[in-house]
C-alpha cells in the first residue's frame, strides 16, 4: 500500500490543516478543478447530502482545489457545505498527488486539476485511487467501497 503524502493547507476558514490531523479516521481526499462550477457543485452537494453515511463509516471528506480560502468560504456558504475545503493555491499538493496535469479544451492546452479522489485508511495509507470521476455518481461509488 502507498502511504498518503503529508501536507498542510488552509481550510475555508483560514485554519491550517494537516492530513495527519485525521489519523484514526478514514479520509476521502478529493481533488476538483474549481469552486462554483457545475460539475464541482454537483460533486460537493452529493458529498454534503451523504455526510451522515460517511460519518457512520468513520470517514471525513476533504475537498482540495487551487481556489483560495475566500472562494472556498463563498462556495461553502452558497451551497451550505459542512465539510472541509482546502486551498491549494500553489498547486503543491495537487502536484504531489499527480492531479495537476495538462488538459485540453477546444484544442487549447492548459494546466489544471484532474478530478480524482483518494480513499485513505485510518493509518494514512491510500486504499483506493479513483480516476476519471463522474460528479453525479462518484459519492455512491465511494460509499459502496466503504461498506465492503
Amino acid at each position: 500500500m502507498t502511504k498518503a503524502k503529508e501536507f498542510t493547507l488552509l481550510d475555508q476558514n483560514g485554519k491550517s490543516r494537516n492530513l495527519s490531523d485525521y489519523k484514526g479516521k478514514k479520509v476521502v481526499l478529493y481533488f476538483y478543478p474549481k469552486d462554483m462550477t457545475s460539475g464541482c457543485t454537483i460533486e460537493a452537494q452529493n458529498f454534503n447530502a451523504n455526510l451522515g453515511e460517511f460519518k457512520k463509516h468513520n470517514t471525513e471528506i476533504i475537498g482540495v482545489s487551487p481556489d483560495d480560502t475566500s472562494s472556498h468560504q463563498k462556495f461553502c456558504t452558497k451551497e451550505n457545505l459542512n465539510f472541509t475545503l482546502l486551498a491549494d493555491t500553489e498547486k503543491e499538493v495537487s502536484k504531489q498527488y499527480g492531479v495537476w496535469v495538462e488538459k485540453s479544451m477546444y484544442g487549447k492546452k492548459y494546466m489544471g486539476v484532474e478530478r480524482e479522489t483518494f480513499l485513505i485508511d485510518e493509518e494514512g495509507n491510500i486504499t483506493k485511487h479513483y480516476k476519471k470521476v463522474k460528479p453525479a455518481t462518484h459519492v455512491q461509488e465511494i460509499l459502496t467501497d466503504l461498506t465492503r
